[in-house]
């Protein structure tokens, strides 16, 4: 594909915008606000795809990531990423960004989102799973019930998010097919109604949080939402 065939390709199918600040918000967490120009429709839970790096047809590579917050005012949205080290080059974008950077990136998509009618919300994630809780928490109404719990490497390592969810550590222990998050949901004093859960992060581990939910609480498998946004060995997941 031709240099100029690309450059239209991209001009059609995404949004260019530019790096007006960044914010590192934990010690592998960083803050990026991306200003643009053009109007964007998101529903807090979605995630933008950046086309980051260099090689392809398109002069990069796609990556998701979940937007934290967007500013239709002021044309901005803010997305948090996770550094997982090495030089992939998604981390290596959300590592080195500066302000004055220029990103394409494909408009906000995704069902991972609230279902407004549940009678509580459920949440349960590691760390790449706590960006989208956190934009869910902050449009949740005031009298909604949300319970959940976040896991982190370090007690360090957690985002802030708007409510309180429990916050466990893995303290070394590898992220994929953690126990620790499937034991801190297992000991949550849940209503003995149902409710909706919203499952992301590493897939193993959400797979296995899920079979609680379904096999051990009773509940249905439509009324748990998962998002498997990584697990080792595999390309391709969000």
């Amino acid at each position: 594909m031709s240099r100029p065939l690309a450059r239209r390709l991209i001009d059609r199918w995404l949004v260019t915008g530019q790096v007006a600040e960044t914010e590192q918000v934990t010690p592998r967490m960083r803050r990026i606000r991306i200003a643009v120009a053009a109007e964007l429709s998101w529903t807090p839970g979605q995630h933008v795809r950046l086309l980051v790096g260099q090689g392809g047809p398109l002069g990069g590579v796609l990556r998701t990531y979940s937007i934290w917050a967007h500013d239709p005012d002021q044309r901005s949205i803010d997305l948090v990423g996770y550094d997982h080290g090495g030089d992939a080059p998604g981390t290596a974008w959300i590592r080195n960004a500066e302000p004055g950077w220029e990103i394409s990136f494909m408009r906000p998509e995704g069902s991972f989102v609230l279902r407004p009618e549940a009678p509580y919300h459920l949440f349960a994630g590691e760390e790449t799973a706590s960006v989208a809780f956190g934009a869910m928490l902050r449009a949740l109404p005031g009298e909604a019930t949300a319970y959940g719990v976040v896991e982190a490497e370090s007690p360090g390592d957690h985002l802030r998010l708007p409510r309180d969810l429990a916050e466990v550590c893995r303290n070394g222990a590898p992220a994929a097919s953690s126990p620790t998050l499937l034991e801190a949901v297992s000991k949550l004093d849940l209503p003995d109604e149902p409710g909706v859960a919203y499952l992301a992060g590493e897939a193993r581990t959400i797979q296995a949080v899920r079979a609680h939910l379904v096999n051990e609480r009773g509940w249905q498998r439509r009324d748990v939402r998962t998002k498997p946004f990584w697990t080792p060995g595999r390309k391709g997941l969000d």
